[in-house]
């Protein structure tokens, strides 16, 4: 035995932790995984590159991607792009905690008693499948031309979405986990707080997500089409009528790049904060 242990190389005295600890370890992930993110991006601005530098597009239409993002930084870096930006941003966020206050005890309180969800279900899938900028004529009579009337808008787009996605994941909780508590002698509160409300937070966290995106996308087009004078949307469409399209293109860009960074943020708050989801 002792022999048979001296050759498989491991002494006898050793334990099997120790054993263990001179196998090879596995190989490390190759550098180039983590540049995969960044391969589409610069793809893109190389694209974007050779069709200006080409003549394919006329630069008058399209300027090249470094003076774009020039504009960019400049504005951002404490220009006019930054008021602007700081508008839309708090018109979204002022949405969004409107539609998450409201929307996610309504959602988890419907998904917890499935005939009042049914009672108002076709309501909720038909404004949810309403586009909300057809809503627009409607919020102008009831709000007015004022910030109002954009927050507004883009609140009850948002609400709708957090509401099913609550509601659904009440509904939809792991049958298992509840008939356990009812076997323990749990109330119905008790299930409720204690079960159903945990278990709805990784399909509400997917909600919030998609909702506040959608905040964001009303509010902008709000600010194109409604009385403004502030935000991205007003300097995107009051850049393209004047032709001052390096401005444009660079206001596009910080209303993507904010509903990119929006949406990071949600992702590392799901996976920090619902850390148990799949298990």
């Amino acid at each position: 035995m002792a022999e048979s242990a001296q050759q498989a190389g491991a002494a006898p005295w050793q334990s099997p932790a120790a054993s263990a600890a001179g196998a090879p370890t596995p190989p490390r992930p190759s550098p180039w995984l983590k540049a995969l993110p960044f391969i589409g991006p610069v793809v893109l601005f190389i694209v974007w590159d050779l069709a200006v530098r080409s003549g394919l597009i006329k630069a008058i239409l399209l300027p090249p991607p470094a003076d774009t993002i020039a504009t960019l930084i400049t504005g951002l870096a404490g220009g006019a792009l930054l008021g602007d930006f700081a508008v839309t941003v708090w018109r979204t966020l002022q949405a969004f905690v409107i539609a998450a206050v409201v929307g996610v005890p309504l959602g988890v309180l419907l998904g917890s008693n499935e005939k009042a969800y049914r009672s108002v279900e076709f309501l909720i899938d038909f404004f949810r499948s309403t586009p909300s900028s057809a809503l627009i004529p409607l919020f102008l009579m009831i709000f007015g031309v004022s910030d109002v009337n954009k927050v507004a808008i883009a609140a009850f787009g948002a609400l709708l979405i957090v509401v099913f996605n609550s509601a659904y994941g009440v509904m939809n909780a792991r049958k298992q986990r509840v008939m356990a508590a009812k076997v323990m002698g749990a109330s119905r509160w008790q299930i409720f707080r204690d079960v159903l409300v945990w278990e709805s937070l990784q399909p509400t966290f997917v909600g919030l997500r998609s909702a506040v995106s959608m905040a964001l996308v009303i509010v902008i087009v709000a600010e194109m089409f409604i009385g403004s004078d502030s935000g991205l949307g007003h300097r995107i469409i009051n850049s393209q009528q004047v032709m001052n399209v390096r401005d444009m293109y660079a206001s596009i860009l910080a209303a993507g790049a904010l509903g990119y960074a929006l949406n990071i943020l949600f992702l590392v708050a799901e996976r920090r904060i619902v850390h148990w989801s799949g298990r």
